[in-house]
């Protein structure tokens, strides 16, 4: 190795590779990869991008599909209403949603970032390929940036600036209809905007900070700013998979001479790897933090492989153990454990989710209020309910004293008919015969029906005399 290559080898690791040894922004000029597992990322991408511009549109019995609505507090998946007395599901939700992400990248290490993390996604099969249709490639992308500000440069940077611009505020609005819905989003569209001036702030805001992520900070998120990235070094072992260096088959390496019998390993020195790469690394220095696992440099060095003759695969998805054992990749036990934790708990949740119920009864006596005795030998005890009716429709209801004789009579003439989305407060008088209440305090049971369907049974307390 030169001394340049020693320095190197000695102080990669020191800095990012989007910084200079001066301290100042490294600007990376990726060139455009290509190959199979290009190919399959834009499969991958088109459908991702479909699916995040379409998702909202979609409805289930008149819910969308998908809503994070924080400022009501509403949350629907898969066309459920989910409200904030449906939190323990969001905290088995999470916690389930953490293990998965660390089981999850120990196995698989960073292919979620590389191909379907929206930063990428948008990044690379976006933003860079405007870039690229308009400027070119990284040679002519660096010239002109470096260059003076002639005409060429003018027109060709206020299209793309305009361009991620119009981008950044589609994505914005996108992101608006996941909170508030597709039907709100549009009926605000035609109205004034002086009738909403603080969304279309808030829409400014964030079309310029998904401009700015885009067309300056770009892969500072994934080597900086992104937890997930910045935590996945500890998460790793010597069986994790990811894009690795074959270094027993490719060092030493050197120029290819077609006049020369090769003594030298596999690669050629071409740098094509870190050519196409979207941080800037160099993949042969080892497992790197800045690696994204976008595959782009795999289709580039097995692109030279062809065309020199030698076998594919000096840069693939491997373990270190693969590597340095030079085994096949094999689907460990432990793999085989966390890859059944994860089904197990995408199962639990999806359960939970199926089996939630739609209304949420709360029961209990008025406080301060003792029994009374009415006609026919009757105690009355006044209760007060609290119905989330959770759907977007009205539910009639009528509840029942259950496992012994019983009358429930509303106060005031209301009804049981439960408002759709909100929560219904009762009040209602329970009527039982005094010879079924024989302690000072009773368990009865009330159930809660709609259409002649038993929906919830609730538990409370009936108060009567003195024994």
């Amino acid at each position: 190795m030169t001394e340049e290559e020693l320095l190197h080898a000695e102080t990669f690791r020191d800095r990012v590779t989007t910084v200079t040894e001066s301290g100042k922004r490294n600007w990376i000029y990726a060139l455009k990869p290509s190959g199979r597992f290009y190919n399959y990322r834009n499969i991958v991408s088109y459908l991702y991008l479909i699916v995040f511009f379409v998702l909202p549109f979609i409805k289930v019995n008149d819910n969308p599909l998908f809503l994070v609505n924080i400022i009501d507090s509403k949350f629907i998946l898969f066309g459920k209403i989910f409200w904030p007395q449906d939190f323990f599901i969001f905290a088995v939700g999470m916690i389930a949603f953490i293990v998965f992400i660390v089981l999850f990248t120990v196995i698989y290490g960073r292919l979620f970032c590389g191909w379907v993390c929206p930063q990428t996604v948008f990044l690379e099969f976006v933003f860079r390929r405007l870039e690229w249709l308009i400027e070119g490639t990284p040679g002519r992308q660096k010239a002109l940036r470096d260059g003076p500000w002639t005409f060429e440069k003018v027109w060709k940077m206020v299209l793309k600036h305009t361009l991620f611009l119009v981008f950044s505020f589609l994505i914005a609005h996108a992101f608006l209809a996941y909170i508030l819905g597709i039907d709100e989003v549009v009926k605000i569209i035609g109205e004034p905007f002086s009738q909403h001036i603080g969304l279309l702030v808030g829409l400014i805001v964030f079309t310029l900070l998904f401009y700015s992520v885009f067309a300056f900070v770009r892969e500072i998120i994934c080597t900086t700013v992104c937890p997930y990235g910045r935590l996945q070094g500890v998460m790793f072992d010597k069986d994790t998979m990811q894009i690795s260096y074959d270094y027993k088959r490719g060092e030493e390496r050197g120029k290819l001479k077609k006049t020369e019998t090769r003594t030298l390993g596999d690669c050629i020195d071409c740098h094509k790897c870190v050519m196409v790469c979207p941080t800037g690394i160099d993949i042969r220095d080892g497992v790197q933090l800045d690696c994204v696992g976008c595959t782009a440099c795999i289709d580039a060095c097995d692109e030279v492989m062809d065309k020199v003759g030698f076998p594919k695969g000096l840069i693939r998805y491997a373990s270190e153990n693969q590597i340095a054992n030079g085994t096949a990749f094999r689907f460990t036990t432990k793999m085989k454990a966390y890859t059944a934790l994860l089904f197990i708990l995408l199962v639990v949740m999806s359960v939970m989710i199926v089996t939630r119920k739609t209304v949420d009864t709360y029961i209990s006596r008025v406080k301060g209020q003792l029994y009374q005795e009415v006609d026919g030998g009757k105690l009355s005890n006044l209760f007060e309910a609290k119905i989330l009716n959770k759907t977007n429709k009205e539910i009639p209801v009528e509840l029942k004293v259950e496992g012994m004789s019983g009358e429930i009579k509303l106060v005031g003439g209301q009804q049981f008919l439960l408002k759709k989305e909100a929560i219904n407060d009762y009040n209602f008088f329970v009527e039982i015969p005094k010879s079924e209440i024989r302690e000072r305090s009773s368990n009865i049971t009330i159930g809660v029906y709609s259409e002649g369907q038993k929906i919830q049974s609730v538990k409370t307390k009936f108060l009567g005399p003195f024994k």
